[in-house]
């Protein structure tokens, strides 16, 4: 596996932020698409100027890689604006759903929703938002019984930290995250049988210290939440991951329900070339695979990155540990 964790998955577009799913026997990948631009590393990510998607695909793990083109494109969205950030996607009632933020006119983040009837597109987006969406990082997930979830947010340049009254605040646009007490959560919706709005309020993914008990502080940076939420499902249990942001980790919480509350559990990944980190966790022929991203084939450009994967294993206490650390669980 050393190999995997070496090569991009493709050298001839810049991606990052991958959602990996096994639709039909075949791995998909729905990542970002990044371009290059001159605008200069700021903290609310403007260098992230992405304005499209494409789809990758792989037969095995070990590829070969299709590319097939580009699926979604700003200009086909009528109240996207710029900066089509992290994607995912989901399969329900043999239809193939599109989850995608965009900053719109106003210039904040809500998340769209795009339909096909393949899982590599092309996908014909509704014309308007989600309602009652915002912030940034969707990640779907639909449960052994059928009902969807979607999880999403992110502080600093994702907003999050705008929304505490329901409401899109600008003036806590510049204080980035909570600076005392709980660590602002992540956002969790069930989704409508047709996977295109949101079925009551949404709810925070609360993280709990598995030694206190008490909610991750906000001074807890190593822990605590910033972005790219990811929920899976591992013999009944469901692990829910994210980046940290600042520190650069992957970090997972495990708890008994989609909705939380989870427990952290530990890192997956340690900090990788250039400023973000962002990923998806995927179960494919009897193993487990940590698909996610690097500055590594743009020389460390933040905004310039490549679609990487690896492998994870499960110890028998339903800890996960990322290959590098295999000779230690």
């Amino acid at each position: 596996m050393a190999s995997l964790d070496i090569q991009p998955l493709v050298t001839h577009i810049y991606t990052a932020d991958p959602s990996a799913h096994v639709f039909n026997g075949r791995i998909y990948v729905y990542p970002s698409h990044d371009i290059a631009t001159d605008i200069e590393d700021n903290d609310n990510g403007d260098q992230y100027a992405m304005n499209d998607y494409h789809v990758l695909s792989l037969p095995s793990i070990s590829g070969p890689v299709t590319d097939h083109g580009v699926v979604l494109s700003i200009k086909d969205v009528p109240w996207a604006a710029k900066q089509m950030w992290a994607p995912d996607a989901a399969t329900k009632n043999g239809k193939y759903y599109f989850f995608f933020p965009a900053r719109n006119h106003e210039g904040f983040f809500q998340i769209g929703v795009a339909v096909a009837d393949e899982p590599h597109g092309p996908f014909v987006p509704e014309p308007e938002p989600i309602k009652g969406s915002y912030s940034i990082d969707p990640a779907s997930f639909v449960d052994d019984d059928g009902q969807a979830y979607l999880y999403f947010g992110g502080i600093w340049g994702g907003q999050l930290q705008c929304w505490q009254k329901r409401t899109f605040d600008k003036d806590a646009y510049s204080q980035m995250e909570a600076t005392e007490g709980p660590a602002l959560c992540a956002r969790v919706a069930k989704l409508s049988e047709d996977m295109k709005s949101f079925v009551g309020e949404d709810l925070p993914v609360e993280i709990y210290d598995p030694e206190t008990k008490e909610l991750l502080h906000s001074s807890d940076h190593d822990r605590r939440f910033f972005e790219a939420a990811w929920m899976h499902k591992h013999n009944g249990v469901y692990y829910f991951s994210y980046s940290t942001g600042d520190t650069h980790y992957l970090c997972y919480a495990t708890g008994d329900s989609p909705l939380g509350p989870f427990t952290y559990r530990g890192r997956i990944l340690e900090p990788v070339t250039g400023w973000t980190t962002h990923h998806s966790i995927v179960e494919f022929e009897g193993r487990t695979y940590l698909f996610h991203h690097d500055a590594s084939l743009s020389g460390g450009k933040n905004h310039l990155r490549c679609v990487k994967v690896r492998e994870l294993w499960y110890t028998e206490d339903g800890s996960l540990t990322a290959e590098e650390l295999k000779a230690n669980a």
